[in-house]
């Protein structure tokens, strides 16, 4: 009881509910406690009678966790800074859905091929750089089809039998 006692508090479990709940539900507390389990009361009466010797006995362990070089005792800090992730929607994509904005931009491409050579007609609207909207569609169309190549790797990598598996 006490291994089960000692483990249980190394890792957060104070509660004697919770300590004999873990001996069915977790595999170390399982092992631990050579699969017994001990009743909730058994371990707060357990842990009333070694109060006195309790805090040497954790403390022993703990010396001997640290000589055995299975504990780095120092102090942890967590800093709660909320960051904005670089994983938009528009930057994951499937294949489908590539296919699907490459015909999109290769028809407003079109559109605006046909915009520039009706340029001297003056139907392009007002605030439009017909070269910078050519290039920006042409850009998006490079970068689409780069993507579709890295998908399609990754596709062949993932049906290719791995070496040393049978």
């Amino acid at each position: 009881m006490l291994a089960i006692l000692v483990y249980g508090y190394s890792t957060g479990v104070f509660s004697s509910r919770k300590l004999e709940m873990a001996t069915y539900d977790s595999v170390a507390f399982r092992y631990i406690g050579a699969g017994s389990h001990p009743d909730h009361d058994t371990l707060a009466t357990f842990v009333v009678a070694l109060s006195m010797n309790s805090l040497g006995l954790f403390v022993q362990v703990l010396e001997m966790a640290r000589e055995m070089k299975l504990l780095k005792m120092g102090m942890v800090c967590l800093d709660g800074t909320k960051i904005h992730a670089n994983a938009s929607r528009h930057s994951a994509l499937s294949h489908g859905h590539i296919v699907k904005l490459e015909e999109q931009l290769k028809a407003e491409v079109q559109e605006l091929l046909a915009l520039a050579e009706a340029a001297d007609t003056a139907n392009t609207p007002d605030g439009m750089s017909l070269p910078k909207e050519l290039k920006l569609r042409q850009d998006r169309l490079a970068a689409m089809a780069a993507a579709k190549i890295k998908i399609a790797q990754r596709a062949q990598r993932a049906l290719r039998p791995r070496e040393g598996r049978i």
